[in-house]
């Protein structure tokens, strides 16, 4: 056994001619734009999305709301268990990429966005399906999401990830429609207004396990808060740009994908609780199969059960009791 896991990162321009790889999680926000008779006009238009909004919010010297692009890059992580070159692939991030078109800098923007990962359809599919059959009330397992949380952690450790990256990820996901959340006085230029929820949820205590904290924030014209996980200082530990950039890509990803949420009509209240069945919301002229992907979700977990949990099941149990994230 080795206590060195070997990550590999490989980068894939998410552009309109952006074709999944053959590893790629068909359910991925990204991967799903691209299937279909509408694949190219889906990746032109959201793209298009994403930049507009960015103008929208880097107001300054940006009169014609016209001066910024965002280039996007997949960043794919595979891990190598046992050093013989043998690797599955375990999660996929966005990295965003600023262009000032006026003076033609390009600058990195923040990696995490989207977060896209096997092991937690694992988790959340199958380990998660498997404690509650046949009991009457839904519960966790102890160790659920530790295996996850410390391969995570390991790969931000990892001197692959510290030879491309300089900041810690933000990931930027939608709000829980079973919680309530509440408006406060505090707000931040970019990231807007913050809200705090009314209690915690299985998703947080997962990502807390990634070593990741959260805060709700609602951006200015956006109509929901968004939930940001993050290392550090959110609010100080990246510029002005790059948080946009992560507002910008993950606002237009969240548009097509939960339109009752972020596409509503209407602006969340000083205490919102998230409705999936609100009728109330506009539609983007972008295609997407939200019940194939939640079916997806569960082949996808029974596939990291049978080609890596298996398998690696000795190596990993005896790695993630030493881990020492």
């Amino acid at each position: 056994m080795t206590n060195e896991f070997e990550f590999t990162i490989t980068r894939t321009r998410f552009d309109e001619d952006y074709q999944p790889s053959e590893h790629t999680r068909v359910t991925t926000n990204f991967a799903n734009l691209a299937r279909g008779k509408q694949r190219k006009a889906n990746l032109r238009n959201a793209l298009q999305m994403i930049d507009n909004r960015f103008n929208a919010l880097a107001t300054w010297d940006n009169a014609a709301a016209d001066r910024y692009a965002v280039e996007l890059d997949i960043i794919s992580v595979d891990v190598d268990v046992e050093g013989n070159g043998e690797s599955f692939p375990t999660i996929e991030i966005l990295q965003t990429n600023i262009v000032d078109t006026q003076t033609g800098k390009r600058s990195q923007g923040i990696v995490g966005n989207n977060f896209s990962s096997y092991i937690r359809d694992y988790d959340f599919s199958v380990v998660l399906s498997n404690h509650n059959k046949g009991q009457s009330h839904f519960s966790v397992p102890d160790d659920f999401g530790e295996l996850h949380g410390k391969l995570f952690q390991h790969f931000l450790h990892s001197e692959a990830y510290k030879a491309q990256f300089t900041k810690s990820p933000v990931i930027c996901i939608s709000v829980s429609d079973n919680k309530v959340y509440r408006r406060t006085e505090n707000e931040h230029p970019v990231l807007g207004v913050e809200y705090t929820p009314n209690e915690t949820s299985l998703t947080e205590s997962y990502f807390k396990k990634m070593g990741l904290n959260v805060r709700y924030f609602m951006p200015p014209n956006s109509v929901a808060p968004f939930a940001f996980y993050f290392f550090g200082d959110l609010l100080n530990d990246y510029t002005n740009l790059e948080l946009i950039s992560t507002i910008s890509t993950m606002e237009t990803f969240q548009k097509i994908y939960r339109p009752e949420i972020y596409n509503a009509n209407a602006i969340a209240g000083k205490h919102y609780k998230p409705n999936l069945n609100h009728q109330d919301h506009s539609i983007t002229r972008i295609v997407y199969d939200r019940d194939e992907r939640s079916q997806l979700a569960v082949e996808q977990g029974k596939f990291v059960e049978e080609k890596f949990i298996k398998p690696y099941q000795t190596v990993l149990t005896q790695w993630s009791r030493q881990c020492a994230w």
